[in-house]
């Protein structure tokens, strides 16, 4: 589960971690009045207006301005504030921006010059411990980074039984060139981060930038976090924080009727029952000359009830050309998913995509049978092969 940035501050500072402050704001009114009250808790006199979507490269794409008066405040708040922002992390059509956070000037003059650094914590999955990524290099693309400076990123690996140590952290404000009291704000900085990482079960922290202002603070000037979903169960106060408007609709509609549903672009609808064998059916889809229009897996029990309801969510994506029900019949007998097939083919009327069925397992015969003498427009297969050569041919 993705977090704004304002909700992602929110968990970083209730673990010690400094952050730039900021308020909410839905229109310009409440901008300026979030402006106001910043100015008297901070002293801050001018402020930063940030579109708050689910995307990164905000700026890029005019989403974040600096307001050096009350009067800027209300203008960049109400000239983003219902905008579709474009940003290289999201689609051409971009995505709308409901709220701005109105945030304190943080890059003040004072005795030494400000600089940003780039950390994140994430898993590395090859090893199976938690990793702290970190750079010089802030306020850049991480990824532009990595390719063209590639001794400028460093990593420190955690192992997560035993948490961080305080001469990790003392590693990681050594090796980001910094010393003194900026020095020791980093090392608090770094353990109060993965602590908040760890605590709250995410699977991502990544703060670009980190600054070092010029009173040698260390400030999270960004907060982009990913929750991991699985453990939402032990933050149930963090469902709350999950923005329906920021993700895909057809997506949020599946997961209420407990599918398994990734929206993807192409013109193969596809319907499974296992997250492997839906890999291995988007495979023989681009084998086949088709791309994969979404992932759908459909779980163990797919009765009718369920197959019409995966119809009904595929059938939403008007570039969808085929549809292609891959089933292994394990826990499922092959012959009721036929059977679901069939009752909600006639549920739901005329279905004007070609649908190919593959259905192999217990049963299989059976359900074979079933599929063709139901006389409708559905095409059977048990084999791979037999199923590729048919989306190829609905597809030419």
């Amino acid at each position: 589960m993705n977090l704004h940035e304002y909700q992602g501050k929110d968990i970083l500072s209730s673990f010690g971690v400094r952050i730039q402050r900021g308020i909410v704001a839905k229109n310009a009114n409440e901008a300026v009045a979030a402006a106001k009250q910043l100015t008297t808790e901070t002293g801050t006199s001018w402020h930063v207006i940030k579109a708050q979507v689910h995307a990164g490269g905000r700026g890029k794409g005019g989403g974040v301005k600096l307001a050096k008066n009350l009067k800027e405040v209300e203008e960049i708040a109400g000239n983003i504030i219902g905008m579709q922002l474009v940003t290289p992390q999201t689609s051409a059509e971009g995505k709308k921006v409901h709220q701005v956070l109105v945030a304190e000037d943080v890059y003040y003059p004072g005795a030494s010059e400000t600089s940003e650094f780039y950390v994140s914590v994430l898993l590395n999955r090859s090893t199976g411990r938690n990793m702290i990524m970190y750079s010089t290099e802030g306020g850049m693309d991480i990824e532009t980074v990595a390719e063209e400076t590639p001794h400028l990123i460093f990593t420190e690996e955690i192992d997560p039984s035993v948490g961080i140590l305080p001469f990790q952290a003392r590693r990681v404000a050594f090796n980001l060139g910094l010393e003194g009291n900026a020095f020791k704000e980093m090392t608090k900085f770094i353990t109060n981060l993965y602590t908040a990482y760890d605590k709250s079960d995410s699977s991502l922290f990544e703060i670009n930038p980190v600054l070092k202002t010029s009173d040698d603070k260390i400030i999270a000037v960004d907060a982009k976090v990913t929750i991991d979903d699985n453990a939402l169960y032990r933050h149930k106060d963090y469902l709350d924080l999950r923005d329906l408007r920021e993700e895909n609709a057809i997506e949020v509609e599946a997961g209420a009727l407990g599918l398994n549903y990734v929206d993807l672009d192409g013109n193969v609808g596809c319907m499974v029952n296992g997250a492997g064998l839906a890999m291995a059916t988007m495979d023989l889809i681009k084998q086949a000359g088709g791309e994969p229009a979404n992932f759908l897996d459909v779980g163990g029990t797919a009765d009718a009830a369920r197959v019409e309801a995966a119809f009904r969510i595929i059938l939403k994506d008007p570039g969808v050309k085929a549809i292609l029900i891959n089933i292994f019949g394990g826990i499922v007998r092959c012959d009721r998913v036929a059977q679901g097939v069939i009752d909600a083919y006639k549920n739901m009327g005329n279905i004007k995509v070609p649908i190919i069925v593959r259905l192999q397992g217990t049963n299989a015969d059976i359900a074979k049978q079933l599929l063709d003498d139901s006389g409708l427009d559905v095409l059977s297969a048990t084999e791979f092969q037999e199923a590729a050569d048919k989306v190829q041919a609905v597809l030419a």
